[in-house]
């Protein structure tokens, strides 16, 4: 009897120990470990505090990445920026929603939470979407994607910010101590929806500008990031889309930049819907404006980018 007593006791007592390493495990904010788990979590784009960071609240000062994995998918990532007019992030519709839907697509998706004004300014947003194409790339491999095919996508403000990356990049610091830093921040494409673009001409929201630069701002600034002005040859292909009905962020914010990309001979498409209000994002209802996710998607087939 006392044998088998014994014998329960060690029995309990391996299965309680069994049972406590189990669940005392909490998910890591390691890229390369997340990669492997293929869950939706969230980490922090720089593990040790962002650059410039005014304080520690989880909310406004700590820049993250959402990774939306898409499971035997194609080797290729968006990062995504919602709008917001720089002042908040619309994370939802143009965010949580477009993952998933990128993810249907067979697209490996990441949502970029960045920081905002008036609080912060520019640079630290472009900063922030730097570092997230920059992490995608150097973690291609463990995410299961290829690093020349990492595309940033945005709308409204956030349409400003990739527009902003994919005309103010670098090739990365050789001889940096981080290794994500010796990447490129060249987004390979991107994908403009409704998007702030100038805040120069007439059709600019003020309110994105004064968000990010604050009440006074160097005219040169002003000129230097109104994003039709610095397309270049180098500027990725770009794929846009807006709607004639949007008074918030005029079309024409869209058709300059179109035009830049057209001049520089860089592959674009544009679309520019008759009805629809500003920050519609899928809006897969409208048997109109909802068509374009399904000509992204055509686009992106004709880029090579939904090929294995």
């Amino acid at each position: 009897m006392k044998k088998m007593f014994f014998r329960l006791i060690l029995w309990v007592w391996l299965i309680s120990l069994a049972a406590s390493l189990v669940f005392s495990q909490t998910p890591t904010a390691s890229p390369t470990k997340l990669a492997a788990s293929q869950e939706t979590q969230t980490f922090p784009l720089w593990e040790n505090g962002a650059p410039g960071a005014l304080g520690h609240d989880e909310d406004s000062d700590i820049p993250t990445l959402t990774y939306y994995p898409a499971r035997g998918g194609v080797p290729t990532a968006v990062v995504v920026a919602p709008g917001g007019g720089y002042r908040n992030l619309a994370m939802n519709h143009e965010g949580r929603q477009v993952a998933n839907w990128l993810n249907a697509a067979g697209i490996t998706a990441f949502v970029l939470k960045y920081r905002l004004g008036p609080r912060y300014h520019h640079p630290i947003e472009l900063g922030d979407a730097q570092r997230a194409i920059r992490l995608v790339r150097t973690q291609a491999a463990e995410y299961g994607v290829k690093p020349d095919r990492i595309g940033m996508m945005g709308f409204s403000a956030g349409g400003h910010l990739t527009s902003t990356a994919e005309t103010h990049f670098d090739s990365g610091n050789p001889n940096a101590s981080d290794p994500i830093d010796r990447a490129s921040s060249r987004p390979d494409f991107a994908i403009l929806g409704y998007a702030v673009i100038s805040f120069t001409a007439p059709y600019s929201h003020r309110g994105s500008g004064q968000a990010l630069l604050g009440d006074s701002p160097d005219p040169k600034l002003l000129e230097d990031l109104s994003n039709d002005l610095r397309v270049t040859p180098q500027t990725p292909p770009t794929f846009l889309f807006s709607t004639s009905e949007d008074t918030t962020v005029p079309s024409e914010n869209s058709v300059a930049f179109y035009l830049a990309l057209h001049k520089a001979r860089v592959p674009a498409e544009l679309h520019i819907f008759q009805h629809g209000p500003h920050g519609v994002g899928l809006d897969l209802g409208d048997p109109a404006l909802g068509e374009w996710p399904k000509l992204l998607t055509n686009w992106l087939r004709g880029l090579g980018l939904l090929e294995k």
